[in-house]
């Protein structure tokens, strides 16, 4: 009668793993260790980098109106003279300080006539009055809250049928260029990423502006990015899943 040989238990009957399979195992948790590292360290930039960035531009400025303002107080008025540290923000408070009691005497009677007179003495210089009066126009326009068209955000048709950028509004159109044209116009300004204060002024039919919902401030911030920081959309429901613009095609076959 022939025995058969025992069964090698399950233990012996497995091999051991290899040095290869170790050594993707090491490589594995090595590169995971550092995709975590990666993304925390990605985590803290997003955090740390605006906040620096912005303390760092408020030093800027703070620094730059100090040591301009500063040197023209008389010594014995200037704090710093009595106190062993400067005082950052001193020469910014004094700027503050003097720029609203200018506003509060251009108030008066008295005021209004210096401010009268400055003008008509301006006017009267070629072209000092141009730059005064362009300057002039633009600070009314951002700073009085008469006129609050430019504060819409816009989406229009440029440079083709197709292609679509965010415009801010400015104004409706007025004057000679209005009144060259049968369509009621609006000033758009076309600002470029990812510097926002140059772009290209133009003047759009109103059928052809779509008013937006979101904010200046987040429009701002979507040219600024290149479009990375997308603003959410701000109509209801409804209104979203409903679509207001026609595509190029269907347009083109309903003019044909």
């Amino acid at each position: 009668m022939t025995k058969t040989p025992p069964e090698m238990p399950a233990e012996e009957n497995s091999a051991p793993p290899s040095e290869k399979d170790s050594k993707e195992a090491e490589v594995k948790i090595r590169l995971g260790f550092i995709a975590r590292l990666r993304n925390y360290f990605f985590a803290g930039l997003l955090v740390t980098a605006p906040i620096g960035l912005t303390l760092y531009i408020v030093w800027l400025v703070v620094n730059f109106v100090d040591n301009r303002v500063t040197p023209l107080i008389p010594a014995k008025y200037n704090p710093e003279t009595y106190l062993p540290i400067n005082i950052p923000g001193l020469g910014l408070l004094i700027v503050f300080v003097a720029i609203t009691l200018i506003g509060a005497l251009t108030a008066g009677f008295m005021g209004r006539f210096i401010l009268n007179f400055g003008e008509r003495l301006l006017a009267r210089m070629p072209v000092v009055r141009s730059i005064y009066g362009a300057l002039k126009q633009i600070f009314e326009a951002v700073l009085t809250h008469s006129s609050t068209a430019f504060r819409k955000v816009v989406l229009i048709e440029y440079p083709r049928r197709g292609i679509w950028v965010i415009g801010f509004i400015t104004g409706a159109t007025e004057g000679e260029i209005q009144n060259m044209t049968e369509d009621r116009l609006l000033n758009v300004f076309l600002p470029t990423t990812p510097n926002p204060t140059s772009g290209f002024l133009l003047f759009v039919p109103v059928k052809d502006v779509y008013e937006l919902s979101m904010t200046v401030e987040e429009g701002i911030k979507m040219v600024v990015s290149g479009g990375i920081v997308t603003p959410p959309d701000h109509r209801p429901k409804a209104a979203q899943e409903k679509t207001i613009v026609a595509s190029s095609k269907t347009s083109a076959n309903k003019t044909s």
